[in-house]
């Protein structure tokens, strides 16, 4: 036995390598291995026979079910797989752009040469690292050693300054035989090991390998937000039931990741800002949070300015028709700012003089910006100073949420005056985040951002902002702020890697009912749908007083707790019939003239149940109206079950009303039997439409359209009336979804279901096989709202509403479907069809209808109407709908506006964090041991070719973290920046958002790798061999880092500044994460 220092002359590589012959067996134990400890021995190794390779601890293996690591052997298992790419001191920038073509090499290697297994479980192998050699001259060998692994430093290539490590060699054929026996028990061990060697040679693979765009933008986002993804829970707990909520099902993905940022901030922070600029749903983002604390049980006080008091009480009210939230049940308190200055007196339904002002878990303040401005005089006390001390810093530790989309009006400080409001006046309050001092941070802002509004307004550009501020300014903004602009979603948010398609202005189609012109007009048939009493859906109106108590008792826990309370119920379901009837007229004749016969079927169900004095009648009148495919179906539904006997019914009065419906029922009828297909104008128009985009499409060669209607009965309707006349004229294949199911014209699939209908209807973007695409395609889609939300089918350019839904959202929703990024379509086009008549006739004629919908008054009974809350979700105030509606003639709505000029908007990375939890979520493990240097190549958006150059985001790591320079880099230990490809550093790595947004714009969405792009790339750098083009990139980006961190060392002298640490890192001090090439 002899023993080796591992340096100079007795490096344990070169021992190694002298003792494999040609055809050598070699046996290893060992708890890392790299592919450069291969590069410093391929050689040598490319002549053995075979490799036998033990990890002695868990590598590439599953946890089992029944184990719970500590979460320590999780992260060291996690940085064995990683480090088959480069382990230690083996991390330099050099090595990682020289791997990929020794990873080839090593690719082959192992598939041809070697077995791996692992270790099952932690301690399972308790032996040193390991190496058995059998040569056929019998001329054996053996190393052992605790540190020497298959890594760099283990073979004693690298070495850490003063670090002496020694390795045991045995060549006596006893010594050698011992440690092949120790291994043999190992390997022959299936309890102990298992077989790895797959997923050895794909991670090798992953080194050299085409990856795609969107996998190394994750990868680097898992880089610089792993701590954040390890450390923070996912806030939104299943069992809190909060993802069911209206309001979550309301926002849109960007909001949604607002909603989940602004949580995170609040528990770790207590408080959070969210500065989206203008019409980006602030409202409803709070709205979400505060949902998400009451199901918690956490009071919520929300304070507003007064004029602005209006927009928060409507979502607590459940009987507000202009409230589309009733059924989240929102309850909390809503003051005005300026009753911060009273002590006593009524604020709405508060008693201002008995309230708790620090008992509660969460404030939220809209127009935040007006508590900007500290008071200068000390002598009365303001309402800046009430907040913080009567609801800030008393009673319990109260969370603060605070919306504004200017925070900022013309000085940053006034930032700091609104985080002073969570921070509770504590300056040092985020020492722990790097910022030691919030008002230095915002007082250098403040005087940078002085200057910057002196340049002309030529330069004063956000570019020339965000170098000019200091980049720990972004940093606070990043900890405490959600602030986002639309044109900033619209650019890099959404994946895809087109823009938004161009929308057309709208075709508005105003159609008669009868072609002949000799049917009333709907203004005239609107009166006597209202004077209809639908006195067969509140038979409980017309219980005769001696009844009523033998009623409350027996629906008082789920009807009413009272009988006007249940009476009221009944008759807000015949309101609602009296809606739906009118709704049904303006969508289709056939609508209209089916939900007739229902109802006179349910009238005479009625009067039969009178006759006989049948009860079970009245279930059966309930499951006709459930029948009805209805968003408000199960309401009829819940009535239905409200059984009456008729023995306790006032006959005659009940009798009278039924025979005054028939009447107007038969009358209504006649009316609607009249129009037959050949008379109906509207339908007519449809298909004309239809011709004319034949004839003259959207775009070149794109037949598809997509037509909506708010009833099943419609879809029908026009799937019967046309398909067949289109498949002969045109060839379009028609199809239909409603809630009830799918059906396709002639074009047989092997399931016509939902899903498949709808995936032939729009195949690109539904990424239907090409297998299935030989089934063919669906031209002409006819479908009810059951897919106007969270449905990809922007296949199609042309969107028909052949009803206008009275809820202009829904409107906006269902467009939606065809207006979306990623689309292949240059232009769209939304088709409106507007009943015959004036838009304030509508209106009007709407709240006619309502009107004789009788209210609960929810003050006296304490109940919330679950009927009228459901109606009310279709009701927004009229005039404000007036508008919509107006607008909705000329343009295609957004739910948001487009905000320009310079905000504090763009600057945080919680989009980041959100997107990257999502996508782990989605695929589990891909990201945790995936190797460094990672590259892809990718093409820079058309839409931002004008202004981006050709170049590459590297994202590199600070290998030593206890050298902080102090230079503002909000994501030490990591720096990414963007190089153009003539050597300019288009992004530095002080303000790295501007790179991620462009990695996002290129990257996201992109699940696969261009071929043309890797090829170039192939060829530019030898397959891998000369990678010279990206060293110099590289250099030139060190560069930049140091010059700023020497710049920022030498102003740290003169200011108030903490100084950095040692002198800036060199070119091998830091290590290559991933980077992408821009083309």
């Amino acid at each position: 036995m002899s023993y080796l220092s591992n340096t100079g002359q007795e490096r344990f590589g070169d021992a190694l390598a002298r003792s494999l012959d040609d055809n050598a067996k070699l046996s290893i134990i060992s708890s890392y291995f790299t592919i450069f400890a291969f590069g410093e021995l391929k050689e040598e190794l490319s002549k053995v026979e075979s490799v036998r390779f033990i990890f002695s601890e868990p590598t590439f293996v599953k946890q089992m079910m029944n184990t719970k690591d500590p979460r320590e052997f999780a992260i060291r298992k996690r940085d064995r797989e990683m480090g088959i790419g480069g382990h230690g001191l083996e991390l330099t920038l050099r090595n990682n752009l020289n791997q990929r073509a020794l990873a080839r090499e090593c690719a082959n290697w192992v598939r041809s040469k070697c077995e791996f297994r692992s270790a099952r479980q932690w301690g399972k192998v308790r032996l040193n690292e390991m190496y058995v050699v059998d040569n056929p001259s019998n001329d054996n060998h053996a190393f052992n050693g605790p540190t020497a692994s298959f890594t760099l430093e283990g073979l004693g290539y690298d070495r850490k300054p003063g670090v002496i490590t020694f390795v045991n060699h045995a060549e006596q054929s006893d010594e050698v035989e011992y440690y092949r026996g120790l291994f043999e028990q190992v390997w022959d061990n299936p309890d102990a090991v298992e077989d790895v060697t797959e997923a050895v040679a794909s991670q090798v693979q992953t080194l050299y390998r085409e990856n795609p765009p969107e996998f190394v933008y994750f990868l680097t986002l898992y880089h610089l937000f792993r701590d954040f993804m390890e450390a923070e829970d996912d806030p939104i707990k299943p069992e809190l039931c909060f993802e069911q909520s209206v309001i979550w099902n309301k926002l849109y993905d960007f909001q949604r990741d607002a909603v989940v940022g602004a949580i995170r901030k609040l528990e770790k922070y207590k408080g959070c800002i969210i500065a989206d600029s203008v019409g980006l749903g602030k409202t409803y983002e709070a709205l979400a949070i505060i949902k998400y604390y009451q199901e918690r049980n956490g009071r919520v006080l929300v304070m507003a300015p007064k004029r602005l008091r209006e927009n928060w009480t409507l979502w607590t009210r459940d009987n507000d028709d202009r409230n589309p939230l009733a059924d989240d049940r929102f309850n909390y308190t809503v003051l005005n700012h300026t009753d911060l200055s009273r002590t006593m007196g009524m604020s709405g339904d508060v008693d201002l003089e008995h309230l708790r002002w620090g008992n509660f878990d969460l404030l939220v303040i809209d127009e935040s910006h007006n508590f900007r401005n500290k008071p200068t005089d000390t002598s009365a006390i303001s309402r800046y100073t009430r907040l913080m001390e009567d609801v800030i810093k008393s009673g319990i530790r109260t969370k603060v949420l605070m919306l504004s989309a200017t925070p900022v009006n013309n000085r940053l400080l006034d930032l700091r005056n609104q985080i002073e409001i969570i921070t509770e006046g504590n300056d040092e309050y985020l020492a722990s985040d790097g910022i030691p001092s919030i008002t230095q941070v915002t007082r250098t802002a403040q005087a940078r951002f002085n200057d910057w509004s002196k340049l002309p307004d030529g330069e004063r550009t956000t570019q020339s902002f965000v170098d000019a501020v200091n980049a720990d300014y972004f940093k606070l903004l990043d900890t405490l702020t959600i602030a986002r602009s639309r044109k900033h979603i619209a650019k890099y948010y959404t994946a895809g890697d087109t823009k938004f398609p161009e929308r057309m202005k709208p075709i508005s189609l105003h159609p008669p009912i009868d072609a002949e012109g000799r049917l009333p007009s709907i203004a005239e048939l609107n009166d006597k749908i209202a004077s209809l009493t639908f006195a067969q859906y509140q038979l409980l109106d017309y219980v005769v007083p001696a009844a009523q108590s033998k009623y409350e008792d027996l629906y008082g826990d789920t009807w009413g707790k009272d009988f006007d309370s249940q009476v009221n119920r009944t008759r807000a379901v015949a309101g609602l019939m009296r809606v739906n009837l009118l709704k049904r007229m303006e969508s289709s004749i056939e609508a209209f003239r089916i939900t007739l016969d229902r109802i006179s079927e349910g009238n005479a169900a009625v009067a039969e149940m009178l006759e006989y004095g049948d009860r079970q009648r009245a279930s059966e009148m309930a499951q006709l109206l459930a029948d009805m495919e209805d968003e408000d179906a199960a309401d009829f539904a819940a009535a239905g079950k409200v059984a009456v006997a008729p023995t306790d019914l006032d006959r005659l009065k009940l009798s009278q009303a039924l025979d005054y419906d028939k009447s107007i029922l038969e009358e209504l009828k006649a009316y609607a039997s009249e129009i037959t297909v050949d008379r109906d104008a509207k339908l007519h128009e449809l298909r004309a439409f239809i011709d004319g985009k034949m004839s003259n499409p959207v775009n070149p060669g794109n037949r598809k359209i997509l037509v909506f209607s708010a009833f099943a009965d419609t879809v029908e309707y026009l799937f019967r009336e046309l398909a067949s006349d289109l498949a002969e004229n045109y060839g379009l294949e028609c199809a239909l979804v409603t809630g009830n199911g799918a059906k396709t014209h002639s074009l047989k699939l092997r399931k016509t279901t939902f899903e498949n209908v709808l995936a032939h209807f729009s195949p690109v973007s539904k990424e239907l096989p090409e297998r299935s695409r030989q089934e063919g395609e669906i031209d002409i889609l006819f479908a009810t709202d059951c897919i106007s939300e969270g449905q990809n089918l922007q296949d199609c350019d042309c969107l028909v509403n052949y009803d206008i839904h009275w809820n202009p959202v829904r409107i906006i929703q269902r467009f939606g479907r065809i207006d979306r990024l990623g689309s292949a379509n240059e232009r769209i086009q939304l088709v409106n069809f507007w009943p015959d008549i004036e838009l304030d006739e509508y209106i009007q004629l709407e709240g006619r209808v309502k009107g004789r919908m009788v209210l609960l008054d929810t003050s006296a009974t304490g109940e919330e109407n679950v009927l009228e809350g459901k109606a009310n979700q279709e009701m927004n105030d009229l005039k404000y709908r007036r508008q919509q509606l107006q607008q909705l003639q000329e343009e295609v709505l957004n739910l948001e506006d487009i905000s320009g000029g310079i905000s504090i908007t763009d600057f945080a990375f919680d989009d980041f964090r959100v997107e990257l939890q999502r996508y782990v979520a989605d695929h589990p493990g891909l990201l945790e041991g995936a190797p460094c240097g990672m590259v892809a190549s990718a093409r820079v958006p058309d839409d931002l070719r004008g202004e981006v150059r050709p170049g590459v985001v590297f994202c590199l790591r600070q290998n030593d973290e206890t050298r902080d320079p102090k230079d503002t880099n909000p994501l030490f230990p990591y720096y990414v920046a963007y190089v153009a490809e003539d050597g300019t550093v288009a992004s530095g790595h002080t303000q790295p958002k501007m790179a991620l947004d462009l990695m996002r714009a290129a990257c996201a969405g992109v699940a696969e790798p261009d071929p043309t792009l890797c090829d170039l790339f192939k060829r530019q750098t030898n397959d891998g061999l000369d990678m010279s083009a990206y060293t110099g990139l590289l250099e030139k980006m060190i560069e930049g880092i140091t010059g700023v961190q020497e710049a920022k060392g030498l102003e740290s002298l003169f200011t108030l500044g903490e100084v950095g640490a040692a002198a800036p890192a060199s070119f091998d001090d830091y290590s290559l994460v991933s980077f992408v090439v821009l083309r």
